[in-house]
Formats: structure tokens, C-alpha cells, sequence
């Protein structure tokens, strides 16, 4: 029998105000009720700070920003599920307003199964995609219903067939050229032409079903075409299924590696005509579904961080300030991916003070010297308890923090708010 994977419902199905509903039911006096046009976010972050009981980072995670971009997806890939990278932010109220915008999950754990869970989310709308899974993990997945999962190796079909007998399977395929992305994945998982039919054999020789092939181009793609030469390579991997006499494969994963930008319409563009191109014969939607894992896209621009002065030290024209957060927190990964994290000063105590520039350090609280945040950048003079806004935090961040030294990622609050462009 074929995997039927859920199609998403159209975006016109939900009502801002069941997606604030779902987040805020998670947050509870977090949430901040009131819609606001998106300039005026820095109002917002005032307010948060005026009711403080005590200075610390926290975070604003805009709903009405992922609304849009849930529109924008759909219209660009309007025939491609997204099923949301878990990994890159599980913050519980994103989670559940994704949930209610009718994302699907990509999961690489069982602690992330149970994250995606506790939203009531279908385990048909989980993928369970990480090419090597603990036994424990897996026999989790096959107790709860998640029958879809990735693999790349002879030894994790063995592993599957043991704990996981009827899971239907992606195999996931090394991409070709994946060099211009951030983070290439090659090295680590993917199997390669040579190792497609071995790989393909086995799984059906031990009575696996292998659905469709999966692939990711890594890391913040930095051009459209990367994606057109894995989609090649996912079909010359069906045609030697099909050559093997093995039941049709009908589900495609093109993985994730999208970010909102410019850049994201021009690799849309390219997976839809690759897909025409080279699954001509699999257009109905019975014969070809087609799923993503999109992390960044979705995470990355709806979060903004607010970290406040804690300590400050003049040296010359040089500034340096130590702020309530760092790179084992919130900016493990930012702090050497700079691309997209914006700085913006928010100056509480002398806001129409002269802004002059100064060369500037910012360090994170902890003891280690490596922690800076910005090495080298121009800020105006901030004194204690001013605070600094960091935009575009949502991807890698909290998921990725640490409890070093005791400043507990864990503790950083969330509040939630829904603007509008259009105000």
C-alpha cells in the first residue's frame, strides 16, 4: 500500500486569530494581545522592558511575520509540503502556530517527536529525517506511528528492519555539487551514485518499502541551480528502482537549505521546472508527492533578541560592552555567521544623546575570552542598562545554546507578537 502523506490546506483556511490563539495558549501572559505595524516593534520592545522585574535578554518571535512567509511559500511552491526542521527552532509557541498554519515536521529525535507531539500534531505529518537513529529513538517512533523516515547506509536498513519493520523509507542521496551552499552536508550523509541500486536491493531483498529519495544541497544555498542537479539525481535514483523491479517510488524530499530572501524565488522557480522536467510522468498528485525541510526560511526572520548593557569598559576612542548573552546561548552560531544577524542600539537612558559612533566590541557574560559577539562594529555611546536588539535570531539559535557557566539558555523568555507590514 502507498504512504499517503497529508496535503497542506490552503492558508485562506486559518485565521490570524487562530494562530495567535494557538501560540498564546502556549505562552500565557507572554503574549502580547494587541496587533501592531511592524515599525513599531521597538514600542513593543520598550514595554517588555519597562515591565522587567529584573534586566535580562528575551525574546519577540512575530507571528505575523511567519504568516506571511507560509504565504509567501505557498505561493511560490504552492505543490511542495513543507514539513518545518524542528532542530532549528523548537520554541514551543512557534511550534504550535506553525502547527495551525498546517506545516508538517522534520524530526531527528525522539525528543523532538515529543516536542511537535504535544501540539496534538498527527505523527503522518512527521518525517522522521535524520539517515542515522539511535535503537531507542526508532523503536519510539514505530510505538507512536512515525512511519516515515530517511536512511543512507546497508547498516541502518539492518537497524530499521530490526526495530522498525514498517516504516516506509527515503533514501537519501549525496547531492552532486552542494559546494556553493553555507554548510555542505556531503561529508556526512547521503549515499553516493555507485551506492543508490546496493542500497535500493537491500531494502527491498528485507521486505522495506523505500517510497522516494531525499536529498539536502546544505546550508544556506547560494544559487538556484544546485537544486536542479539534485533533482536529476533523485531521478536517476527512482529509475534504477524502477529497474530493479521494485514498487514505484512516488514521494520526493528536495530538504531544505532555503532562506527568506531574494534569492528564494529563483530556486523556486528552478525546483519547479525541475520537477516538470524530470517527473514529467509523475505530475498527478497520486503519482509524485513532493516535500520539503525548510528550517531557516521560516525561523530565522520572525525572531528578534533583546539583550540588555551589563557592563561597559572605555579604552581610547574603543568601546567594549558585555551583554546579558552570548555565543553559549543565543549566538553559538551567529557569532561566526554574521550575514544575517543585524545589530540595532536601544539606548533607555539618554535616548537623544548625540549619536556619534564609536569603534565597538561586544562580549557575552561568561568568563571565556573567546565569547564576543561582535568583534568589531559601530555603535553609539550606550551606558549600563541600555539594551541591544538583534534581528533576524531565529534560526540556530536557543536550539543550539548551552547552560555555560549558568546563564541558562533555557530561562530566556519568549513573548509573542503579530504585526502587520501593511499598518
Amino acid at each position: 500500500m502507498a504512504l499517503i502523506l497529508p496535503s497542506i490546506p490552503s492558508l485562506s483556511t486559518f485565521s490570524s486569530l487562530q494562530v495567535k490563539l494557538a501560540a498564546s495558549q502556549v505562552k500565557g501572559d507572554q503574549h502580547v494581545p494587541a496587533d501592531i505595524p511592524r515599525h513599531q516593534l521597538t514600542t513593543l520592545i520598550r514595554s517588555i522592558i519597562n515591565k522587567q522585574d529584573e534586566h535580562g535578554p528575551f525574546y519577540i518571535v512575530d507571528l505575523g511575520v511567519l504568516v506571511s512567509l507560509m504565504e509567501k511559500w505557498n505561493h511560490c511552491l504552492p505543490n511542495v509540503q513543507p514539513f518545518f526542521a524542528v532542530k532549528c527552532n523548537h520554541e514551543p509557541a512557534f511550534i504550535a502556530a506553525l502547527a495551525t498554519l498546517g506545516a508538517s515536521f522534520d524530526c531527528a529525535s525522539k525528543a523532538e517527536i515529543e516536542a511537535v507531539f504535544a501540539h496534538g500534531v498527527s505523527p503522518t505529518r512527521i518525517v522522521y529525517a535524520n539517515p542515522c537513529k539511535g535503537e531507542y529513538h526508532l523503536r519510539y517512533a514505530a510505538g507512536v506511528g512515525v512511519d516515515l523516515a530517511t536512511f543512507d547506509s546497508m547498516d541502518e536498513v539492518d537497524k530499521i528492519k530490526r526495530c522498525h519493520p514498517k516504516c516506509s523509507l527515503l533514501l537519501r542521496i549525496a547531492v552532486p555539487n552542494d559546494k556553493s551552499s553555507w554548510r555542505s552536508f556531503g561529508t556526512k550523509f547521503g549515499a553516493l551514485r555507485e551506492e543508490v541500486a546496493p542500497l535500493l536491493r537491500h531494502a527491498h531483498k528485507l521486505g522495506l518499502r523505500v517510497v522516494g529519495i531525499s536529498f539536502h544541497v546544505g546550508s544556506k544555498a547560494s544559487e538556484s541551480q544546485v537544486y536542479r542537479g539534485a533533482i536529476a539525481a533523485a531521478r536517476a535514483a527512482f529509475d534504477v528502482a524502477d529497474e530493479l523491479k521494485m514498487p514505484k517510488m512516488h514521494v520526493l524530499d528536495i530538504g531544505g537549505g532555503f532562506k527568506a530572501n531574494q534569492l528564494f524565488d529563483e530556486i523556486a522557480e528552478t525546483i519547479n521546472v525541475g520537477i516538470k522536467d524530470y517527473f514529467s510522468d509523475h505530475q498527478s498528485d497520486s503519482d509524485l508527492t513532493v516535500m520539503a525541510e525548510p528550517g531557516r526560511f521560516f525561523a530565522e526572520t520572525a525572531f528578534t533578541m533583546v539583550a540588555n548593557v551589563m557592563g561597559k569598559r572605555v579604552r581610547g576612542e574603543k568601546r567594549e560592552y558585555w551583554i546579558s548573552d552570548g555565543i553559549y546561548g543565543s549566538f553559538n552560531l551567529p557569532a561566526y555567521d554574521k550575514s544575517s544577524m543585524q545589530i540595532s542600539p536601544l539606548q533607555i537612558l539618554s535616548p537623544h544623546q548625540n549619536q556619534v559612533t564609536y569603534s565597538s566590541t561586544v562580549f557575552g557574560p561568561t568568563c571565556d575570552s573567546l565569547d564576543t559577539v561582535v568583534g568589531d562594529c559601530m555603535l553609539p555611546e550606550l551606558k549600563l542598562n541600555d539594551y541591544l536588539v538583534f534581528h533576524n535570531m531565529g534560526a540556530y539559535t536557543t536550539s543550539a545554546g548551552t547552560n555555560f557557566n549558568g546563564f541558562c539558555i533555557s530561562a530566556i523568555p519568549t513573548y509573542l507578537a503579530f504585526t502587520s507590514a501593511n499598518n
